[in-house]
């Protein structure tokens, strides 16, 4: 078997908090708590969770956009942890992100043309002339004219300029990109064209995907396998037809039970999880989902889920979950 494209090993992001108003000490947020994955070169990877669950700042974490606590994150054969600087930034053409605010993530005093044409000036690609013949290029493979080069992020539609953000991103010729929630501020007639695009393009330029989003269908239709993320971890992970037909961590049962479905023979019975997320800062000793989990109260609290926490480990060739008790939580029935 080939070496992944993207090995993520036992990587951790931790914030440090400030003394609150009243006296309260120093804490720590762990937004992302011990994540091992891999991603096969031209596979897609979807990740998905709560908002909170740290999705976004393992994207970044793994680009090195915060810089990890601990663990290591090694990208077409590199160590990106252990780059300095200098060597980081010649890195940054293998591994890009596509941001979720597609108005955010432009200079609102930036041309369009200025916006493709800067990676290319910072990472020495071609003199003027075949810097402007590529930015016309990269417009065109996303489907917006040459001419709107010339054009400030204001006067596009919010489609337009995720299109944009996926050019700037294309620039350099990345192998792998992070697809940060790239929908999620768009309308839904927008949609499906932004996930055509970025199909079309993996299948033309042989691009690897970490693609971190809300919508569940959509992560269902495009992506090769899911991880799920709860309080900082990945609690399962598996090819996406085998997760989504078997949930086996009682959380991903309960997201997938809220996923719309319009064949009234498919529908699941909402599971509602009783209780809030638990903070970052102060997660619950065992298994950090036992507070919120219909299968604990099932089976009357079991001492395990409270004193250890389960290791993602193989339940099932290719599937993995960190359950005490995975797979013994059944959809409700509709």
């Amino acid at each position: 078997m080939s070496e992944p494209l993207v090995a993520v090993e036992n990587l951790t992001k931790h914030f440090a908090t400030r003394p609150g108003l009243f006296g309260g000490g120093k804490g720590v947020i762990k937004a992302v708590d011990g994540v091992s994955l891999d991603i096969a070169a031209g596979e897609t990877l979807g990740l998905v969770g709560e908002s909170g669950c740290g999705k976004s700042t393992l994207g970044r974490a793994i680009l090195r956009l915060h810089e990890p606590t601990s663990g290591r994150v090694v990208i077409d054969g590199t160590d990106v942890t252990a780059l300095p600087s200098g060597p980081l930034r010649a890195f940054r053409k293998r591994a890009q992100i596509i941001f979720q605010d597609p108005y955010a993530s432009l200079n609102p005093r930036m041309t369009v043309g200025d916006t493709l044409d800067e990676p290319l000036v910072i990472h020495g690609l071609g003199d003027a002339a075949a810097r402007k013949k590529r930015v016309a290029e990269l417009l065109d493979v996303v489907g917006l004219r040459p001419e709107v080069a010339s054009r400030y992020p204001h006067e596009f539609s919010g489609g337009q300029r995720q299109r944009v953000g996926i050019a700037r991103a294309l620039a350099v010729e990345p192998r792998f990109i992070v697809a940060d929630e790239p929908l999620s501020a768009l309308d839904v007639s927008i949609q499906a064209q932004i996930v055509n695009l970025l199909v079309e393009l993996q299948r033309e330029r042989k691009l690897t995907y970490l693609f971190i989003s809300h919508d569940l269908k959509i992560v269902q239709h495009l992506c090769d396998r899911v991880a799920v993320m709860y309080l900082g971890r990945v609690v399962e992970e598996g090819r996406a037809a085998d997760l989504y037909a078997r949930p086996l961590h009682p959380y991903s049962v309960a997201l997938l039970s809220a996923v719309p479905e319009i064949d009234p023979d498919k529908k699941r019975a909402r599971i509602i999880l009783e209780g809030d997320v638990p903070s970052p800062s102060a997660p619950p000793p065992g298994c950090p989902f036992h507070p919120r989990c219909p299968l604990y109260a099932k089976k009357d609290r079991p001492e395990i889920c409270r004193s250890t926490a389960p290791p993602l480990e193989d339940k099932e060739p290719g599937h993995r979950a960190a359950c005490h008790f995975a797979g013994e939580l059944a959809p409700a029935a509709p």
